[in-house]
């Protein structure tokens, strides 16, 4: 079997390469629409975690410089435009996007792959480590937890479909 049909390409952009930027700005505009159309459904933006699946494709993708603009630019664009997330929320959903981006760009800069083990690691490491960020932050277990109790159908959004954005979508 021929490797370079089932293996999509994944790149590393630089901030150098006016590339990383548009390629970022086309995932944030993904991180704008996803969460509009999340939201139109009751809990949907809690339950789906919307704001967070462009961020680890492009990470996953374009290398963690993109994933980091896509991570800082996506929550500070909705809540310029929408008032969401609230201005209360937005530190902890900027820590937690960051992680993410982290997690995500360094895991597939070290195995040179995307498959859905490596996405359940990234998605557990990225949301623990921003469990305990946003209690640090806010003082609240509860609301700290709230993506466990209720984002779990957004963690599979983010794994099942970003494998598929990666390994069938955006192959080239």
């Amino acid at each position: 079997m021929n490797s370079s049909a089932t293996t999509p390409k994944l790149y590393a952009l630089s901030y150098g390469e006016a590339r990383t930027y548009l390629t970022a700005a086309l995932f944030v505009a993904g991180n704008v629409v996803l969460p509009r159309l999340c939201h139109a459904l009751p809990q949907g933006g809690p339950t789906w975690l919307p704001i967070y699946f462009f961020t680890l494709v492009s990470a996953c993708k374009y290398g963690w410089r993109t994933g980091l603009l896509t991570a800082v630019a996506s929550p500070l664009a909705n809540a310029a435009l929408f008032g969401m997330p609230a201005a209360a929320l937005l530190p902890a959903i900027l820590l937690k996007s960051t992680l993410l981006a982290a997690a995500a760009g360094w895991a597939v800069a070290r195995f040179r792959r995307v498959s859905l083990p490596l996405l359940v690691a990234v998605v557990a490491v990225y949301q623990t480590l921003g469990t305990l960020g946003e209690w640090a932050l806010s003082g609240d277990l509860r609301l700290a937890l709230q993506d466990f109790r209720i984002g779990l159908p957004g963690m599979a959004l983010q794994i099942l479909g970003g494998w598929l954005f990666v390994n069938r979508l955006l192959r080239k």
